[in-house]
């Protein structure tokens, strides 16, 4: 009878139905077994410390009962349990270190395959990485185990798309998803892992197409199998493409969910996610959001954000220093390298800084990893710094960030491209200012929004108010709009509203964008033609 709940119990975990199989599982005799299975539906259940609790359990209990395969598989995932929840290295390895040990002479087993696995995940060295990998796949594929050959084949083309290696690593990582569309891969935990390394390989060479054809394809394999969604996982990540993609609603809550399980005890995602999150609200002009995000994290976790959020306020010397410290740091010829280059040559332009020698990097590093976000930026940073016809280099960065499909950087490059225009070919100007103010628009990038409203005044045009976007007023936003209709100022507002100020110009903005309006002046006639007529 247990031999069968066991069995019942794995293979609704293999689906993905953790509380089934702990429900079948909990009427079973107590066994290392049980609780090893026990102990991973609690981990798919985000109950981190029970599921710590019972895998330590079942290793008692292997050991107690001289099983020493068990307990080195169960030493294995507490060592990867340990690295991807406490981020405790040193215990990480403690475990994995036992585990190599327990096995002894059993080298070629594929438990052998799924400790190089873990191994290769918390290894520092990339080539010790790569080579932990590549001996997972082998050992997967000789002892005919899909489920770690196609693991160790995600992971390994991860690596090497973040070692730049990007053609050779995103070759491994199709084959990896094309694995799971032919139902190869059995573990709903396998699949996860699989899709995470896709979508942090895509999210680090900025290849938003790839993502966008296999989550589509993913999320009809889940609904097929009766699996979670595949934007369940690796939420962090994900939250990144989706950012980069302009959709800013599903970023938001991905990365919220992000959030939510490093609270639950999932540490390691605590910088990436709310560093994350910070980016995002930089680009939707929540600026007091994003810096209350990245209260906490250090500038290595948090450059690009914190960079971005100095040059919002005017603080231009402060993102040049910060930036040019982390550029110091960095490796001048990895592709990591392009996006800070890029924000320094935008915060040296800003204080007057020559940028050539930055940018003669950006375009070096560019030329050894050549691709069309690459090149964008190198364009970029020419056609803002004037370097020869700014027009030719703008419209060049159009090409590629579009070719990335990448719109809030595409519509900005729209809008340089119109002020380039703006003396020489007026109508050609007016065209791109109103091709970025729809897409800022369709973001709801209220400060993009008004960037590209005052562009096209100051071409002579009249800016019809944004159509309504539909969506609700926050509880916040409502409170503004009334005090908006009293004819208060956003200082007064401020003051009784009890934030600051750039949050309330926040509102304000978000206001005009969800109700189609034009001015503060609209907002605050709209606000007094609602209030009903007093009696």
């Amino acid at each position: 009878m247990t031999a069968e709940l066991i069995a019942e119990g794995r293979a609704a975990l293999r689906g993905g139905d953790a509380l089934a199989a702990r429900a079948v599982l909990e009427r079973a005799e107590p066994s290392p077994e049980v609780l090893e299975v026990l102990a991973s539906a609690s981990f798919v259940l985000l109950e981190y410390d029970r599921s710590l609790h019972e895998m330590e359990s079942a290793y008692a209990g292997y050991r107690g009962a001289g099983d020493s395969a068990g307990a080195a598989r169960v030493a294995r995932m507490l060592g990867g349990m340990h690295g991807s929840t406490s981020g405790d290295w040193a215990v990480a390895s403690g475990w994995i270190a036992r585990a190599k040990t327990l096995l002894g002479d059993g080298s070629d087993t594929n438990e052998a395959g799924w400790v190089a696995l873990t191994e290769g995940m918390f290894e520092a060295d990339r080539t010790r990485k790569n080579t932990d990998f590549q001996r997972a796949v082998e050992i997967g594929r000789r002892t005919d185990d899909p489920d770690l050959a196609f693991a160790a084949v995600a992971y390994l083309g991860a690596s090497l798309v973040h070692d730049d290696r990007t053609e050779e690593g995103m070759l491994l990582l199709d084959e990896a998803c094309a694995a799971v569309a032919g139902s190869e891969v059995d573990s709903f935990m396998v699949v996860e892992e699989i899709f995470c390394q896709l979508f942090s390989a895509c999210e680090h060479a900025h290849d938003v197409r790839r993502a966008d054809q296999w989550i589509r394809l993913g999320e009809r394999v889940a609904e097929q199998r009766r699996l979670p969604a595949v934007s369940a996982y690796c939420h962090t990540h994900y939250g990144g493409i989706l950012t980069a993609a302009g959709r800013w609603p599903e970023a938001d809550a991905a990365l919220t969910a992000a959030v939510r399980l490093w609270a639950l005890g999932r540490r390691t995602l605590q910088a990436g996610a709310l560093a994350r999150l910070a980016d995002l609200r930089m680009k939707q002009g929540r600026y007091d959001e994003a810096a209350a995000l990245l209260d906490g994290l250090t500038d290595n976790d948090s450059v690009q954000p914190r960079a971005a959020l100095h040059l919002a306020r005017g603080e231009y010397a402060v993102a040049v220093d910060l930036l040019e410290h982390a550029v110091r740091r960095a490796d001048p010829r990895t592709s990591a390298c392009l996006p800070l280059l890029a924000l320094l040559v935008d915060a040296q332009l800003a204080t007057g800084k020559d940028p050539q020698p930055m940018i003669e990097a950006m375009a070096t590093c560019a030329d050894e990893h050549p691709s069309p976000y690459a090149n964008a930026l190198v364009a970029l940073a020419r056609g803002r710094a004037g370097d020869g016809d700014p027009k030719r280099w703008l419209r060049e960065a159009l090409d590629g960030f579009n070719q990335s499909q990448l719109p809030l950087e595409a519509s900005l490059c729209r809008l340089d491209l119109a002020r380039a225009c703006s003396q020489d070919n007026p109508e050609v100007a007016v065209a791109e200012a109103r091709n970025a103010l729809r897409s800022f628009e369709m973001l709801q990038a209220a400060q993009y929004v008004d960037a590209a409203t005052a562009v096209l005044r100051q071409l002579g045009q009249k800016v019809r108010p944004p159509a309504p976007s539909g969506n609700p007023l926050s509880r916040r936003e409502e409170d503004v709009l009334r005090l908006l209709g009293e004819g208060l100022s956003n200082p007064e507002i401020s003051e009784r509203l009890f934030i600051s100020r750039k949050t309330v110009e926040h509102h304000v903005g978000n206001i005009l964008v969800k109700l189609g309006l034009r001015n503060r002046a609209e907002a605050a006639a709209y606000a007094v033609r609602r209030e009903p007529a007093p009696k």
